[in-house]
């Protein structure tokens, strides 16, 4: 199996279900209370995992009680936290994230993480990966080296001083595109990151799928998948973590996609953002039922 790479946020999510997000100074009675872990690329990383995925983690992991947990939790999915970043106690990442029945939306508040340089762990692990895979925080100590294998950037989050040359794998959301591009077709807008570089764009919409463009090559729109939908927490994520490892195995982009989709849909079952990640062979047999 080919090493992949995930760099970028982890956190510990309080997540909570209520009838509606409160109006101010309303007080509601949750549904439910539970605690989580998420993150964009530590919930991508999970998911390649579950899904046969030979992963590593590199993001930065508070040096208390609670980022012990946080680095247990990676290494019970598989995943290698050898090049993890210390940092102080209580600086970890954590986020409180409302969950709103009558929508199946979400609203996260979440504490800013501070930004991190490579360990020599860590920069031997990007060297010997076959892909690397970053969201916003993990592009600024990656994109700074010499030299890095094939790259995939989440850009569903604003990147400061971010360009998508030479990304081979570029993933942002269809609304993170017409920030950067402008209100134009989805067409137009895949040719535009293309235009600038990247390699492959695969630009994620919810529940309405994906488009992907690669260069000289033709556009596809690949629908999703209708499940039921108890939250829609970390689906991108693991989108983001199903997609690298169907890339990595060599499927065609729409199969890929498709593979990304179905995984971001089972997702959905769950509350948090990762108990509902499917393992490979629950995603393929259901896949298979599907065909």
């Amino acid at each position: 199996m080919s090493r992949l790479v995930f760099v970028g946020s982890v956190n510990v999510d309080t997540i909570t279900v209520v009838p509606h997000v409160p109006a101010p100074d309303e007080r509601l009675v949750a549904e439910t209370i539970v605690s989580g872990y998420g993150g964009n690329s530590a919930t991508a990383a999970v998911a390649a995992a579950r899904l046969g995925g030979d992963v590593a983690f590199i993001g930065p992991i508070a040096d208390d009680e609670q980022g012990e947990r946080v680095r247990a939790d990676l290494e019970r999915e598989g995943v290698d936290t050898s090049g993890v970043i210390p940092v102080p106690a209580g600086e970890g990442g954590a986020s409180v994230i409302l969950v709103d029945r009558s929508t199946r939306t979400r609203a996260i508040c979440t504490r800013p993480m501070p930004p991190f340089e490579l360990t020599p762990r860590a920069r031997e692990l990007v060297a010997n990966a076959a892909w690397v895979h970053v969201d916003h925080l993990g592009w600024s100590p990656v994109r700074g080296l010499d030299t890095t294998p094939r790259l995939s950037v989440d850009a569903g989050n604003p990147i400061p001083d971010f360009t998508p040359r030479d990304v081979d794998l570029y993933v942002p959301t269809t609304a993170s595109l017409q920030r950067a591009y402008g209100d134009l077709p989805i067409a137009a807008l895949l040719d535009r990151a293309l235009a600038d570089g990247a390699r492959v764009v695969v630009a994620t919409d919810g529940a309405a799928g994906a488009y992907a463009a690669e260069a000289r090559g033709r556009h596809v729109h690949v629908p999703g998948f209708e499940v039921e939908v108890v939250s829609t927490l970390g689906a991108g994520d693991v989108f983001h973590g199903a997609l690298l490892v169907a890339v990595d195995r060599g499927l065609p982009l729409a199969e890929a996609v498709r593979y990304a989709n179905a995984a971001a849909a089972l997702s959905c079952r769950a509350i948090d953002g990762r108990s509902g990640i499917p393992t490979r062979t629950e995603l393929e047999e259901w896949l298979a039922a599907r065909s």
